[in-house]
């Protein structure tokens, strides 16, 4: 399989999310009730995100049938993906997941993974252009950016592990969200934030990786935001402390692929993440240092060997169907 997002691999990852961004069952719901009337079924709470095992895969699923349709704006799945976005980014679909986060019992609804998410959504919306769609969205992400807004400054530590909590994750897709609307005051907010939680950290062991249901290196995302949101400047001093010995392999653990021992569990699957996410961030690390610098060739090398171990696996079982072609879109094509 080529380690480049073609049109056919564009193809066959965008007929993978047509078919269970409506797909509303098996569903996992993470809804808290507060009364009776409360027990609903997922495509009443989420008119849009409903499907996709889980709302954040579904909103991610969204986010590359929109990505990949700006990429090639003519492939095969095109049409099909226009009349989806037609028909589920409309004004009512919005407001009723808008009011979903309005909930007493949804503060943390999400937070951080499906906010950052949402935000990256509306993000390639506006890279569309000209689009109904990215207007229609515009309540949500508005709402969520609030949300961030509100928790940040109390989010006095990080969370580190490698999965949906993480929020170096979340930070460094924010980041492309305030840059796409300029907001600059978001966009400081997301920078001061950043500092405060990793701009002091040197010398990463990253000895707690892989756990069992990883799907994301919590060193490499780590290095991954800082990259994205800090001037180059400050990046390259900063990575050369937190991750100093990359030219020598090490931490080891970083370098290894690591092995998936049963795709039908939800969270062993998270493994086959793991393999992708970490490409991403190599590739994408890889593209900021100086093309003479030897830990270039090391990082990419890094990520061909773990994308190697990922992209068979794509649509091995619905537990990792649901949402891999995401991440493989993110390793394959670092201009994201």
């Amino acid at each position: 399989m080529p380690h480049v997002l073609t049109e056919d691999l564009a193809v066959r990852f965008a007929r993978i999310a047509l078919g269970h961004v409506t797909r509303e069952y098996p569903n996992n719901l993470d809804h808290a009730l507060a009364e009776p009337a409360d027990a609903r079924t997922p495509s009443d709470l989420h008119p849009i995100f409903y499907g996709s095992y889980d709302w954040h895969s579904c909103v991610h699923s969204y986010w590359m049938l929109a990505y990949l349709l700006r990429r090639f704006p003519g492939f095969a799945p095109a049409a099909d993906i226009r009349a989806l976005f037609d028909a589920q980014f409309v004004v009512e679909k919005v407001a009723a997941e808008s009011a979903y986060f309005e909930r007493p019992t949804a503060r943390g609804f999400k937070r951080p993974y499906g906010w950052a998410w949402l935000l990256k959504l509306r993000a390639e919306l506006i890279n569309h252009g000209e689009q109904s769609w990215s207007r229609t969205l515009a309540p949500l992400a508005e709402a969520i950016e609030k949300r961030f807004q509100d928790f940040l400054p109390h989010a006095v530590y990080s969370v580190r592990v490698g999965t949906h909590f993480n929020t170096a994750f979340a930070v460094r897709l924010a980041a492309d969200y305030a840059e796409a609307v300029q907001d600059s005051g978001f966009a400081s907010l997301l920078l001061d934030t950043a500092r405060h939680w990793y701009g002091e950290d040197t010398d990463c062991p990253a000895w707690g990786e892989p756990s069992l249901d990883d799907f994301q290196s919590s060193a490499l995302i780590e290095a991954e935001c800082m990259r994205r949101i800090l001037p180059e400047h400050e990046f390259l001093p900063w990575f050369d402390r937190f991750l100093p010995h990359i030219a020598q392999g090490e931490p080891v653990t970083l370098f290894q692929p690591v092995t998936v021992t049963d795709r039908t569990d939800g969270k062993i699957a998270h493994l086959d993440g793991l393999n992708l996410s970490r490409a991403w961030c190599w590739r994408s690390l890889a593209r900021a240092l100086p093309t003479n610098d030897l830990r270039r060739s090391v990082a990419e090398t890094a990520a061909t060997h773990h994308l190697t171990a990922g992209l068979s696996h794509i649509a091995s079982d619905y537990m990792g169907e649901h949402w891999l072609a995401t991440f493989a879109v993110l390793a394959l094509d670092v201009r994201v």
